[in-house]
């Protein structure tokens, strides 16, 4: 606890009491950072588009991560300790390395272009790195992890026998997933969201070099104002609402946790 309130808590309002400062050279007090922040559509929109980078991610995360949890749950014990080093071993990698790794992939003369330019898919090089959608992907792949091992988890505590019953009343395979294994498994995709979201959106080094200049979000706003501009209460501002609204989403998550488990205890 005592790491706790040191490390942590005490950053925190030593954030929030700069914030509170109403000029830049920290002289006077007040709430002027704020109303200049909340009143700024530029950083709204800022704030919005990377709210939206975690949300999408999140759900590339899903989409790609159910069905690899799910073929774990289903394999053979050799060949779930293989889909498990798989999944793992990308953590054992640095997060800068696997970004290099995306911009030499989406790159003009990358891997993607060059193949389809030599199946005559395209004419000229698509334009994939320093785009949001080459960002997503990129961060998907990243955070990937993140997703698939909570659902691992998750559809690993399944009763089999509730499949078997299912099929025994009737029921075909895409109405016992829809109606028992995915409400069963949502509490691991709740979880796995939570982590990928918060992974997602706070990704200062993946938004900065797959990003590139052109596509700015809260961290790289965030370091612009602290360090470029050294204005340190509005860095410090726009940094506590930035961690309001993340809070606030992962507040929607644990509801919708809370609600999942009571539905899954009927």
């Amino acid at each position: 606890m005592l790491f706790y309130l040191l490390f942590f808590i005490a950053p925190l309002l030593l954030l929030f009491a700069v914030s509170l400062h109403a000029d830049k050279d920290m002289a006077a007090w007040g709430l002027a950072q704020y109303a200049k922040a909340l009143s700024d559509g530029f950083g709204l929109g800022v704030l919005f588009d990377t709210l939206r980078l975690g949300v999408e991610t999140t759900l590339l995360c899903l989409l790609l991560g159910f069905p690899l949890a799910w073929l774990h749950r289903n394999a053979g014990p050799r060949w779930q300790g293989v889909i498990i080093l798989v999944t793992v071993l990308p953590l054992l990698t640095s997060v800068i390395v696997r970004t290099f790794a995306w911009i030499v992939i989406l790159g003009r003369q990358g891997i993607v272009n060059t193949l389809l330019l030599e199946l005559g898919l395209t004419e000229t090089p698509l334009r994939l790195l320093y785009t949001h959608g080459g960002l997503v992907i990129a961060l998907a792949q990243v955070q990937l992890p993140l997703m698939v091992l909570p659902l691992i988890d998750a559809l690993q505590k399944l009763d089999p026998n509730l499949e078997s019953a299912s099929a025994a009343l009737g029921a075909g395979r895409w109405r016992s997933f829809f109606r028992i294994v995915l409400p069963l498994s949502l509490p691991g995709i709740i979880a796995g969201s939570v982590l990928t979201f918060s992974a997602a959106v706070t990704a200062f080094i993946t938004q900065s070099l797959v990003g590139g200049g052109q596509q700015l979000y809260m961290p790289m706003y965030i370091y612009q104002q602290a360090l470029t501009l050294q204005n340190w209460p509005f860095a410090a501002t726009i940094s506590v609402i930035f961690m309001v609204a993340v809070l606030f989403c992962i507040a929607l998550f644990n509801l919708l946790g809370r609600y999942t488990r009571r539905y899954s205890a009927m």
